[in-house]
């Protein structure tokens, strides 16, 4: 996936699990978040008492397809003394690997474990802030999948930077509701692990929710463009539980479930975007 990047001298793979978490000062889950449930699973009874006591920092953005689960609560439903700290933000492994100047947070209800995590990973080129709203950064970093989806079929279809444009925050704004609604902070919606990311991952080459997307709006099925993706796309593993909180907070996504249509229903992208574009007139903000 990394063409051209060599990994440091000091990286080694090691194949027996146990051997692998010896002696650890923090335990890292660079996984698809379809398979993160498990994996922790294996690791809480392999080293039970390592996990009361290090960092585990999880790199996935996304919400378990079974359960419906953010993954910091599938980790402490199987044990709950977990240090968990996850790390998002706008941030692609391409450039990472090197070494273009990233900046990302980690988030943990657990702010000693946030702060050893941005002591231990953070760089001269990767640099880390911390932040305790540990939904509001899941949640962001599980749903800018879904417009950056939408952003991706609206290149498909044609359409220029207007429209991205006014998916990306109108898409910004639907997200930032359900958040308020879940008891999310604000400023987290507007800082680097959901503005940030979402603004990323709706425009950039390395995405593959947009590029995914822009198969999708030019005529692929959901399943094609997965399959010439090569890899995994959250987006689309993240529409059931972006319609079920959508229900269950009562809170409008439009555009959403504007998507969901297209990829669940196999809805005629064109007409999505014109029936998203004659909803009833309204206001941009709130009234005071």
């Amino acid at each position: 996936y990394l063409p051209g990047v060599d990994l440091p001298d000091a990286v080694r793979c090691e194949a027996d699990l146990a051997a692998a978490l010896e002696g650890a000062d923090m335990i890292v889950f660079a996984i698809p978040a379809q398979h993160f449930g498990g994996v922790f699973e294996t690791v809480s009874r392999t080293a039970p008492e390592l996990l009361k006591k290090v960092p585990v920092v999880n790199l996935a953005k996304g919400i378990e397809q079974k359960s419906l689960k953010r993954l910091s609560e599938r980790a402490l439903e199987v044990f709950p003394e977990t240090r968990y700290v996850v790390l998002s933000g706008p941030s692609h492994a391409e450039e990472v690997g090197r070494r273009h100047a990233t900046t990302v947070t980690v988030a943990s209800h657990d702010i000693k474990a946030a702060k050893l995590a941005q002591d231990m990973l953070m760089t001269d080129y990767f640099r880390i802030y911390t932040n305790e709203d540990v939904t509001g950064v899941e949640l962001g970093g599980a749903l800018k999948n879904v417009i950056a989806l939408a952003a991706g079929i609206s290149s498909g279809l044609g359409y220029g930077d207007n429209t991205k444009a006014a998916l990306i925050t109108r898409g910004m704004a639907e997200i930032a509701r359900l958040g308020m609604a879940m008891g999310c902070q604000e400023q987290t919606f507007y800082g680097l692990a959901v503005i940030g990311y979402l603004i990323v991952t709706a425009t950039s080459q390395h995405s593959r929710n947009n590029r995914a997307g822009f198969l999708i709006g030019q005529g692929a099925s959901a399943d094609e463009a997965v399959r010439q993706v090569g890899m995994v796309v959250e987006g689309i593993n993240a529409l059931p539980a972006a319609m079920e909180l959508s229900a269950d907070y009562d809170v409008r996504m439009p555009i959403s479930a504007g998507v969901n249509s297209i990829i669940k229903e196999g809805r005629e992208p064109r007409e999505v975007v014109r029936e998203l574009m004659e909803r009833e007139k309204k206001p941009e903000t709130r009234r005071l």
